[in-house]
């Protein structure tokens, strides 16, 4: 017979106290990693009891500006692979490099050639991805159209909508304590789908493009599905799955584009039938730029997933479950169930991103390479937004403008494309190694144990 007074820890506490144990542990999970955090005492508080002496605002900006906070760490992450990028365009051409052999007789040429590359390099990324001050000129004295000027902000926009969508996918599955590392797999099936959608059924615009988008994003979820069931069933880890997924969903692309239905009739290559006009996403600055409303959809979606996950109980629940299952369990809350469904919305969200490579302006058809490899550098954009929804974006948007402005250092100064990947990479190295970058410049340590738990965060 149970107590009419249960004691605190009693097996017979009260059902509907379950949600509250589950806030509890969450609470204790958020206060352990703030303890993390060195307190410091009252600002300028004196000792015995002596009247307070309030430091200026001025003061305290600069200490907090030179902490090792989140925003200083990424400002400082890439200076440091700008620096280190410099370095490698110099090392990695042969003329600038050869002026070194001789640069104790003639110093000024080494430094001249250098800073000419390095600056030429750097210019023609900025140009390539945010403003051509040369386009703009022009479109003053009428030599050129404002599409010119506005070509820069279309092409980064165009590279970043998709990696939003992958990006969001592999933060929301983190927050949850899974490591997606299929949104290239889920990426696949969703433009795999869309692209079915979008050149064989035949219906009116609008619709055509709602049901398209819907089919890519029933392509991913299904591909996320599938290691969410297995990792909630049977405990397989979600690492090994989605890697092998990537590789099906690949094959998969590559058999069905030479069937016959799906190639082109009029080619002999491996390329699909082109999706209906009545199927694209509209272009959103006119025919001649190719930024489209994938990007509004990306934006859309961002607000959506910091929703669910700060406002909605579904969010509430994930995260309890990605900061302690078993007491996620302990409080009621169906872990396999969570699991299952934060695969499932992580697969959507990068099957939306694979559909915007072939309803978009990127692609018209499948290809092999058509999905390129956004669902792998959305790894790298969801570890610089620090997984959190509206960070993702701005981490997609740099990306977006190394992508689109590395098109036009490679054309114009002759630099590698595959520099920017050197770039990207190096942005996160340093990101994730933030006592690294305050060690290089001896930065506070007042919140680098945040920061470091904050990206461990998830796993």
């Amino acid at each position: 017979m149970s107590s009419p007074n249960p004691q605190p820890g009693s097996p017979d506490k009260d059902p509907a106290s379950k949600a509250q144990a589950a806030q509890d542990s969450l609470g204790n999970t958020e206060q352990a990693e703030d303890a993390t955090t060195p307190q410091a005492g009252p600002a300028g508080a004196a000792p015995d009891g002596a009247p307070e002496a309030r430091p200026s605002l001025g003061r305290l900006f600069l200490a907090n500006l030179w902490a090792a906070n989140t925003v200083t760490v990424t400002v400082l992450s890439l200076v440091l692979a700008i620096v280190v990028g410099a370095i490698l365009m110099i090392i990695s051409d042969p003329a600038v490099l050869s002026t070194y052999s001789y640069i104790t007789a003639r110093p000024s040429d080494a430094l001249n050639s250098s800073w000419t590359l390095v600056s030429g390099g750097y210019a023609n990324l900025f140009k390539g991805s945010v403003f051509d001050p040369e386009a703009f000129t022009g479109w003053l004295n009428g030599s050129n159209g404002w599409q010119a000027v506005l070509a820069p902000i279309s092409e980064t926009l165009t590279y970043t909508a998709p990696l939003v969508f992958t990006g969001l996918s592999v933060a929301l599955a983190f927050r949850g304590g899974l490591f997606n590392i299929g949104g290239q797999g889920q990426a696949t099936l969703g433009v795999v789908f869309a692209a079915l959608a979008g050149f064989a059924l035949p219906l009116p615009p609008g619709l055509h493009l709602i049901v398209a988008l819907l089919a890519g994003a029933l392509g991913g979820a299904i591909w996320g599905f599938v290691p969410g069931i297995l990792k909630a069933r049977t405990g397989a880890h979600e690492v090994i799955i989605t890697i092998m997924l990537n590789y099906i969903g690949t094959y998969l692309l590559t058999w069905l584009i030479v069937q016959n239905g799906v190639q082109d009739p009029n080619r002999t290559d491996a390329i699909s039938k082109s999706v209906d006009p009545s199927a694209q996403l509209p272009r959103l600055l006119g025919d001649n730029l190719r930024v489209h409303a994938g990007i509004l959809l990306a934006v859309l979606a961002t607000w959506a997933v910091a929703w669910l996950l700060n406002r909605s109980t579904l969010g509430f629940e994930l995260r309890a479950v990605g900061a302690n299952p078993e007491a996620a369990r302990t409080a009621g809350i169906s872990v396999t169930r969570t699991f299952v469904l934060i695969m499932v919305f992580a697969g959507l969200l990068s099957g939306l991103g694979g559909s915007n490579m072939v309803l978009g302006s990127t692609a018209t058809a499948l290809t092999p390479q058509v999905v390129a490899q956004i669902g792998f550098d959305g790894i790298l954009v969801a570890l610089l937004g620090r997984l959190k929804p509206w960070g993702v974006a701005l981490a997609a948007l740099l990306f977006g403008a190394l992508q689109a402005g590395g098109n036009r250092m490679q054309s114009y100064s002759g630099i590698s494309l595959e520099l920017v990947t050197v770039l990207q990479a190096l942005i996160v190295i340093f990101i994730a190694a933030p006592a690294m970058v305050k060690a290089i410049f001896q930065l506070r340590a007042a919140r680098a144990a945040r920061l470091q738990t904050s990206l461990a965060k998830g796993w």
